[in-house]
C-alpha cells in the first residue's frame, strides 16, 4: 500500500526534516531537480544519449527554485536550455533565489509574462516548474492558456501541472484538454492526494515519486506527535491502494473440521416482480468472494422469479419488516445487504430500520439510501459502526448535500474541496463507514481512517461503468463482512477486488461477468 499526502502533510514533513538540521531547503532542493532530471532521462532515453533543447518555467515560489536546478543540470548535460520566471527574481523565496542567481551566472532569465506559444518552438523538452502544491487561486487567463495550447513537445511537472490542486484534484482556472497537461509528473517523496483524485489522474500522465530522503531518524524525534503521525505511515494516514499491493485474501480454515458457517451467512433483501435482478447480482458477488452461504430474501409474489434464476443461493419469504425481524432470530446471518432494487417505498424504510435495529453487519446502498433523502437524519440516529453506506454522487449528495456541495464545487480547493475530506466528513456525521463509488473511489471510516482506491492510469476500468457493477459491488463488502472483515477493510478491499475483476475481464464486461471473473482475480493474487 502507498501512502497519500496533504499539501499540509508535506510540507509539515519538511518543515520537520529542516528543523532537525538533517537537511537544509536548498539541500532539498537540490535533490529534487536532480531527481526530476533523472526521471525524465529514465521516462526517455533518447534524452541521456545526446543533448536536447529544453524549455523551464520557473514560478514565483519553491517550485521556481525547482525549476532553476533543472534548467543548471541540464545545461550541465550540454543541454540547451531556455528559462522563464513568472514575477519578479527579487520577490522570489531565498532558496529559490539563490538557485535563480546560481542559474544566472550560466544563462539568462526572461519573463514569463506577456509570452506566447512561440517560446516553445523547437524545444524537445518543457518543465512546467509555475506552481507546485501550494496553489490557492486560480491561474491568470494569459497563462493558463500559455499553458493549455497544444505543443509537440514533451511536458514534465515539477510536483503537480500547474493549475491541479494537490489536495482535491481540481483544475484551478484551466480546462481540461483532451491530451492531458503532462506527459510525466516527477512527485516527491510521497503520492498526493490530488495524484488520485478528480481531473488529477487525467491531466498528470505518467507519475514518478522520486524520494527525497528527509525521513531521517532525528526528524522522527523532533517532530510534533502530528507530524509523527505521518512519518510512521499510520493507520490514521491516507492510504492508495493503486499499486494493487493490499493484503493477501485470507486462504481458508484450515481445520478439517471447518464448515460453511465458519464462513459467514450474508442475507441479501431483494425487490419485487421485475426487479430482483440488482439483489440476485449482490448475492451472486456475496456468494463469489467467500460467503459460506448466502440467502436471497424475497416478497412472495417475486418468490418464483427468483427461484427460477438461482441454484447455490437460498431463498427465504420476507413479505414485511416483521417476518425479516423474525428471520433475523437466526442469529447465524451476520451480515446483511439492502438497496439492490429493492424500491422507494414506506416498506423499504421499514426494513431498513429493521436491519438496523438488529444491530448486525450491514451494506446499505442504492434505494437504502435514497428513501431517506428527505430525512437523513432518521438514518444517521440508527446507523451503527458495523454499517457499510455505498453511495455513488448523486446518492452522496442526497444525503450529505452540504458536504457534497464543497467537493462538487468547482471554486473550493485545497482539502475543503476534497473528495477524501467529503467522505471522511460523511462517516464521521453517519457513525459508519462510507464508501463513495468513482474512478476515485474513497472510504472512511468514523476514526478518520481513509484509503482512495483508484482506477486510474494503468489500473483505469471504464468498462465497470455498466448497470448493475455497482450492486455486485455490495455484495463482495458483504461477503467480506459475513468472513469478519471489519467495514473499512471490507469496503477497500472490495472495491478493489471489483476493479481487478473489471480489468481482467475487459471490454464487453457486463455486471453479470464479475463474479465469475473473480476466482481468476483471486487465484492470481494468491500466486
Amino acid at each position: 500500500m502507498t501512502n497519500l499526502l496533504s499539501t499540509a502533510q508535506m510540507r509539515a514533513i519538511e518543515a520537520a526534516a529542516m528543523a532537525s538540521g538533517a537537511v537544509s531547503g536548498l539541500e532539498l532542493m537540490e535533490r529534487a531537480g536532480a531527481g526530476v532530471v533523472d526521471a525524465v532521462m529514465r521516462r526517455w532515453p533518447v534524452f541521456a544519449a545526446a543533448p536536447h533543447r529544453a524549455v523551464v518555467l520557473c514560478g514565483p515560489g519553491n517550485n521556481g527554485g525547482d525549476g532553476f536546478v533543472i534548467a543548471r543540470l541540464l545545461a550541465g548535460q550540454g543541454w540547451d536550455v531556455a528559462c522563464y520566471l513568472l514575477g519578479e527574481a527579487a520577490k522570489l523565496p531565498p532558496d529559490a533565489r539563490v538557485n535563480h542567481d546560481r542559474w544566472v551566472a550560466l544563462g539568462s532569465v526572461q519573463s514569463l509574462d506577456g509570452q506566447d506559444p512561440a517560446i516553445f518552438e523547437g524545444a524537445d523538452l518543457v518543465v512546467d516548474a509555475v506552481f507546485g502544491i501550494g496553489i490557492s487561486r486560480p491561474l491568470s487567463e494569459p497563462l493558463a492558456k500559455l499553458l493549455s495550447k497544444w505543443r509537440p513537445a514533451k511536458w514534465v511537472a515539477v510536483d503537480v501541472p500547474s493549475g491541479l490542486c494537490a489536495d482535491s484534484g481540481k483544475l484551478v482556472g484551466r480546462e481540461l484538454p483532451l491530451a492531458g497537461l503532462a506527459d510525466l509528473t516527477v512527485t516527491f517523496e510521497a503520492p498526493k492526494c490530488g495524484h488520485y483524485l478528480g481531473d488529477g489522474p487525467l491531466v498528470c500522465g505518467a507519475l514518478e515519486v522520486v524520494p527525497l530522503n528527509i525521513v531521517s531518524r532525528d526528524a522522527r524525534r523532533r517532530a510534533t506527535p502530528e507530524v509523527q503521525g505521518i512519518l510512521s505511515a499510520g493507520s490514521d494516514g491516507i492510504v492508495d491502494l493503486q499499486g494493487g499491493q493490499t493484503q493477501r485474501y485470507p486462504s481458508l480454515k484450515a481445520r478439517t473440521d471447518g464448515h460453511k458457517y465458519d464462513r459467514g451467512h450474508a442475507l441479501v433483501l431483494s425487490g419485487g416482480p421485475g426487479k430482483t435482478g440488482a439483489a440476485r447480482l449482490a448475492a451472486r458477488g456475496a456468494l463469489r468472494v467467500g460467503a459460506g452461504l448466502v440467502t436471497l430474501g424475497v416478497p412472495p409474489s417475486a418468490q418464483m422469479e427468483v427461484a427460477c434464476q438461482v441454484t447455490a443461493i437460498m431463498l427465504a419469504r420476507v413479505p414485511n419488516a416483521l417476518a425479516f425481524t423474525a428471520l433475523l432470530e437466526d442469529t447465524r446471518l451476520n451480515a446483511l445487504c439492502l438497496g439492490p432494487g429493492l424500491g422507494l417505498s414506506e416498506a423499504t424504510r421499514a426494513l431498513v430500520l429493521a436491519a438496523l435495529e438488529a444491530e448486525r453487519r450491514a451494506v446499505l446502498d442504492a434505494d437504502a439510501l435514497t428513501v431517506f433523502q428527505d430525512d437523513p437524519e432518521t438514518l444517521f440516529a440508527k446507523l451503527h459502526r458495523n454499517c457499510v453506506l455505498t453511495p455513488h454522487a448523486g446518492e452522496f449528495a442526497r444525503l450529505f448535500p452540504d458536504l457534497a456541495q464543497a467537493w462538487r464545487d468547482a471554486d473550493v480547493i485545497g482539502e475543503a474541496g476534497s473528495k477524501i475530506t467529503a467522505v471522511q466528513a460523511a462517516a464521521e456525521r453517519a457513525g459508519c463507514t462510507v464508501l463513495l463509488k468513482g474512478a476515485d473511489t474513497v472510504v472512511a471510516d468514523p476514526d478518520g481512517q481513509t484509503r482512495v482506491v483508484a482506477a486510474v492510469s494503468a489500473r483505469a476500468a471504464p468498462m465497470l461503468a455498466t448497470a448493475g457493477s455497482g450492486d455486485v459491488l455490495a455484495g463482495f463488502i458483504t461477503g467480506l463482512m459475513a468472513q469478519g472483515y471489519a467495514p473499512s477493510d471490507a469496503a477497500s478491499r472490495a472495491a478493489w477486488l471489483h476493479q481487478e475483476c473489471g480489468r481482467a475481464f475487459g471490454p464487453g464486461l457486463i455486471a453479470e461477468d464479475l463474479p465469475e471473473v473473480l476466482p481468476r482475480v483471486l487465484a492470481a493474487e494468491l500466486g
